[in-house]
């Protein structure tokens, strides 16, 4: 029953269990990781290119990713902002940074939906159907997931410092509770079973990974349902952040998700301060840590 879900833990564990020093090696697979994500988005648009009756599922995916965003973003905001009044964040408006390119972050969130286009098009017009692809990106997964946890635990971040971060551990635990919570009341507005519906709830923003790890379990027109979900989120959190970082910094920094130790840290630290650095890492950490996880016990019982 929870084979799926082992098939996503065990290399994930695996990684985050070994510890390494060698900092090219780690630049190794940083690019490794990198590679591997276009490679399975463009293998996932490849799926979705061969797909029979594609306009009518396109149709579908639209309305089926307007009401993930919307229900998502509703329930996050609502949440994020009940822990904002409850444990409130101030910050120092004095520390601010400096400018951020905006564009320069808008065009690198162009480039996953860029693989997915072009895997789509090869599908559709090129390529024919290979009926080892699936195996090759089950099998591109878990090596990506290998990675993935060598990553987070080379990343130079003590798990127990993040740990204690009591804000960035609440707004972790808040987005993710909030989110399960959408994902519960989403699940008879898409017509999904439940554990599907929490499935598509738990990428928090990382649509690098959970387009490739639903399409993996679903097929490709659910894989992209929840890249463009997550790949959506994080455009919206890019413009959401500078409007209210400084009045609800819980919102600004948990609606982003996992990209808050990365991809939104930029906008985060200019537009907040050194303050909102540390929650937005501890906070990003360990949503990053949990989608895979939540995702693949998800997918299992799902099964």
């Amino acid at each position: 029953m929870l084979a799926d879900a082992l098939l996503i833990l065990v290399p994930l564990f695996l990684g985050f269990a070994i510890a390494l020093s060698h900092r090219p090696l780690m630049t190794l697979v940083h690019y490794g990781v990198e590679g591997l994500v276009y490679f399975i988005l463009a293998l996932l648009g490849v799926g979705l290119g061969q797909m029979e009756g594609l306009g009518p599922q396109l149709a579908a995916m639209a309305v089926q990713v307007g009401l993930l965003v919307t229900g998502l973003l509703l329930v996050n905001v609502v949440g994020l902002w009940a822990w904002h009044r409850w444990q409130p964040m101030v910050i120092d408006t004095g520390g601010q940074g400096g400018v951020t390119s905006y564009r320069r972050l808008f065009l690198a969130a162009a480039r996953p939906l860029a693989a997915v286009l072009g895997g789509l098009l090869a599908g559709w017009f090129l390529l024919p159907a290979w009926p080892w692809v699936e195996d090759l990106a089950t099998w591109s997964l878990m090596l990506l997931l290998f990675l993935i946890g060598l990553q987070l635990r080379n990343a130079g971040l003590s798990l127990r410092r993040l740990l204690l971060n009591r804000q960035g551990l609440g707004i972790a635990v808040t987005l993710a509770a909030s989110s399960l919570l959408a994902g519960l009341v989403l699940a008879p507005l898409l017509q999904v079973p439940l554990f599907q519906s929490l499935a598509l709830a738990s990428g928090f923003g990382w649509y690098s990974l959970s387009g490739i790890v639903i399409g993996d379990a679903l097929g490709p027109a659910w894989g992209g349902v929840a890249f463009l979900n997550d790949v959506i989120r994080e455009i919206i959190a890019l413009a959401l952040i500078p409007v209210v970082i400084l009045r609800r910094p819980a919102v600004a920094i948990g609606y982003g998700g996992a990209t808050a130790m990365d991809f939104t840290l930029p906008v985060i630290r200019s537009s907040g301060g050194l303050d909102c650095v540390p929650v937005a890492i501890a906070s990003g950490f360990i949503l990053s840590f949990i989608s895979p996880v939540l995702m693949g016990i998800f997918l299992s019982l799902g099964g």
